[in-house]
């Protein structure tokens, strides 16, 4: 028997953003062994198939019998008018939602205040924040029709305490933070539910994507502790989504255990690594 009860998502609709890689991909696949059926949404068509492809197998290997339904979107979710007509691109039995999780989003540079280039700052806004509104309002709405749903929004630790070189990055996650806690007090007197995950320091692509395709910059931000992976957070994901109906976890916030804030943390001596 085991201890972690997933037998409530089974045969579940989860619409995932952000699907193509990552903590989006991990959670698709975590979902799809679950026995969920699963909309993969994300920008690169070709890549969210692959995952698409995957959960397929996963589900396959797990020898359940429920759920096991799954369909690659390509949706950019900056895009309102790709958003407006999302529905258009999902098969007719994908279409009941129970569980959105809003994970696509990205940070781009390094630059502080003064030296920000206007496109990145509005491109991280679009998705971070814009996109994942427009996302949750297009859900929300069949969510409050039928009195029930999950809304597991993607947050961060940025959201909780800034940090320089992160003014940005750091806004649009305290914009999430705000726009999820807003949003647990309008739907308190539903059975709705809420959560916002909150990750430390993970290694994915995202930070590849922060250094703008320098790998080694990137892989330099974990040198001397282990950082969580993608795996790490789409447990939590789904053990949220796991729980009882009366049960709302509001908010996650996951670190590395050598990592206390977004600044503190604890690195090896480089020559006790070698």
């Amino acid at each position: 028997m085991s201890i972690f009860n997933a037998s409530r998502i089974l045969g579940k609709t989860v619409l995932v953003t952000g699907a193509s890689a990552g903590i989006g991909a991990a959670t698709a696949l975590l979902f799809a062994k679950g026995g969920s059926n699963v909309i993969l949404v994300a920008r690169r068509a070709e890549a969210v198939k692959i995952v698409a492809d995957a959960c397929a197998a996963a589900f396959e290997a797990s020898g359940l019998k429920e759920g096991g339904r799954f369909a690659a979107v390509q949706l950019d979710v900056s895009d309102k008018a790709q958003v407006a007509s999302f529905w258009d691109k999902v098969p007719q039995d994908l279409r009941n939602v129970d569980i959105l999780v809003n994970n696509a989003g990205f940070v781009l540079g390094v630059d502080q205040v003064g030296n920000i280039k206007d496109e990145d700052i509005e491109a991280m806004f679009a998705t971070n924040v814009l996109g994942l509104i427009s996302v949750t309002q297009l859900l929300l709405k069949d969510f409050k029709v039928k009195q029930s749903g999950h809304v597991i929004n993607l947050g961060s630790i940025a959201g909780r305490e800034a940090y320089a070189g992160g003014s940005i990055y750091t806004a649009t996650k305290h914009a999430v933070h705000a726009f999820t806690a807003s949003m647990m007090r309008e739907l308190v007197n539903t059975p709705i539910r809420v959560t916002e995950i909150q990750p430390g320091m993970v290694e994915t692509e995202f930070s590849i994507v922060r250094f703008r395709g320098d790998a080694g910059a990137a892989k330099k931000v974990y040198d001397g502790l282990e950082p969580l992976t993608a795996t790490d957070i789409a447990e939590e994901i789904v053990w949220a989504a796991a729980r009882p109906p009366h049960v709302n976890i509001a908010e996650v916030l996951v670190l590395p255990v050598n990592q206390a804030s977004t600044t503190v943390n604890y690195r090896k001596p480089m020559a006790a690594l070698l």
